[in-house]
């Protein structure tokens, strides 16, 4: 119930017309990233792409092998740009970003570098967003022209709401507070 409680939110946001800058908050295991995964299928939708941005590569790596699961058997191409993809390999990939056949880009840090160009960029998402600065994600914003992109940040690290407009302030706050049913104990 709380992921639908949420999705409704960032959908509400995103019909408005106006520019969604969203922190979604949720533990390990309470399914932000199916909910990224949503808003990331309402972006496409509406004929956008989508990236995803995580700080390290074995996580984005994670990210990419479980929405690639998720939308397996759609007609939906999913890319993953890291460090470590060089060569005739990241031609290519940046080559299918650039003309819209890849609608789903998963990767790290690298994703914000200029020679990545979207064709149309509509979502762009954070994990773990604390990770990255303010310039990190102004650069991904800035690879939507002439509008900036709607911004979905997520974190797992619980953050008083307090606490959390004074830290993000520009943000809307979204909370997963419970988990799946049937979702076993995380352990760290």
């Amino acid at each position: 119930n709380a992921q639908k409680r949420v999705l409704k939110e960032i959908r509400a946001d995103m019909a408005t017309g106006a520019h969604m800058n969203r922190l979604l908050q949720g533990d390990v295991g309470s399914g932000k990233t199916i909910v990224g995964l949503m808003c990331m299928l309402i972006a496409l939708d509406n004929g956008y792409q989508s990236c995803l941005m995580a700080p390290t590569e074995i996580l984005a790596q994670q990210h990419f092998t479980g929405i690639s699961e998720y939308v397996e058997g759609m007609d939906i191409e999913v890319g993953f740009l890291s460090g470590s993809v060089k060569g005739k390999k990241r031609a290519a990939l940046l080559e299918r970003l650039k003309n819209g056949e890849i609608h789903i880009l998963i990767g790290t840090h690298a994703l914000i570098e200029d020679w990545v160009v979207f064709n149309k960029l509509g979502l762009a998402i954070t994990d773990e967003q604390h990770r990255f600065g303010v310039k990190h994600r102004a650069k991904l914003w800035g690879k939507s022209k002439p509008s900036p992109p709607h911004i979905l940040v997520m974190t797992a690290t619980p953050i008083p709401r307090t606490l959390a407009m004074t830290l993000y302030g520009d943000l809307e706050i979204s909370v997963i507070d419970e988990l799946p049913p049937g979702r076993k104990e995380i352990k760290t």
